[in-house]
C-alpha cells in the first residue's frame, strides 16, 4: 500500500526536456482552472500547503512533480479553461501537456477532476474523449461533494455518469473539505499501478 503522506516536491517542468528520468509510475491530475485540483492533492496526501492553492486561475504553469513513498510520482498539470493568460502561454502549456500525456511511458492514469455542482463542461468531455482515443487510462473524480445535499448529489452524479457514459465503479466522489472519498480515491488509484 502506498503511503501518500510520505511526499516531497521534486521539480517544476516547463518543457519536455526537463522531465525527470522515467523511473517511477506517474499519476497526473488534470482539471479546469479553479476546480480544486490543488486542494484535492493536498487532502489526498494529508498536507495543507504542499500544493499551492490559489483563487486566481492559471496559477499552475508547469508540470509539478511530487515523489510519494519513494515509489510514485504525482504530477500536477496546469488547469485548463478560463485562465486569463496570454494566448502564446496557453499554447505552450497545451504543447507541454499534450507531449507529456502522449509520450510518457510511465504514466499510469490521469485523474480528471470535475466539479459535481455543474453539468459536464465541454472541455472535460473533450479531455476524457481524447484520453480514451489515445488509450490513456483516466479516472474521473467528482469534487465538491460537501457543497450539495444528498438528493442534489444523486441527480448531478447520475447526469455526469450518463454524459461520460461510465458506471459508478469507474469514478470517485470526493470532498477536499471533509476528506470524504479519500479512501475510495486511494483504492481506485491502486488499481492503475503495474
Amino acid at each position: 500500500m502506498i503511503n501518500y503522506s510520505d511526499i516531497t516536491f521534486v521539480t517544476s517542468v516547463f518543457s519536455p526536456s526537463q522531465l525527470p528520468v522515467a523511473e517511477y509510475p506517474e499519476i497526473a491530475f488534470a482539471g479546469r482552472s479553479n476546480v480544486g485540483k490543488s486542494s484535492l492533492i493536498n487532502r489526498l496526501v494529508g498536507r495543507k500547503g504542499l500544493v499551492k492553492v490559489s483563487s486566481k486561475p492559471g496559477k499552475t504553469r508547469s508540470l509539478n512533480y511530487f515523489l510519494v513513498d519513494q515509489s510514485l510520482y504525482l504530477v500536477d498539470l496546469p488547469g485548463y479553461g478560463y485562465a486569463k493568460v496570454p494566448k502564446k502561454m496557453k499554447e505552450e502549456w497545451l504543447g507541454l501537456i499534450t507531449t507529456y500525456l502522449e509520450t510518457r511511458e510511465v504514466l499510469c492514469c490521469v485523474v480528471v477532476i470535475i466539479d459535481m455542482r455543474h453539468s459536464l463542461k465541454e472541455q472535460d468531455r473533450q479531455l476524457i474523449d481524447w484520453l480514451r482515443d489515445k488509450g490513456i487510462p483516466s479516472l474521473p473524480v467528482y469534487t465538491k461533494k460537501d457543497k450539495l445535499k444528498k438528493n442534489q448529489q444523486n441527480r448531478q452524479v447520475a447526469g455526469l455518469d450518463a454524459a461520460l457514459n461510465i458506471r459508478p465503479s469507474e469514478r470517485v466522489l470526493f470532498s477536499s473539505k471533509t476528506g470524504e472519498g479519500k479512501e475510495n480515491l486511494i483504492a481506485a488509484l491502486d488499481r492503475f499501478f503495474p
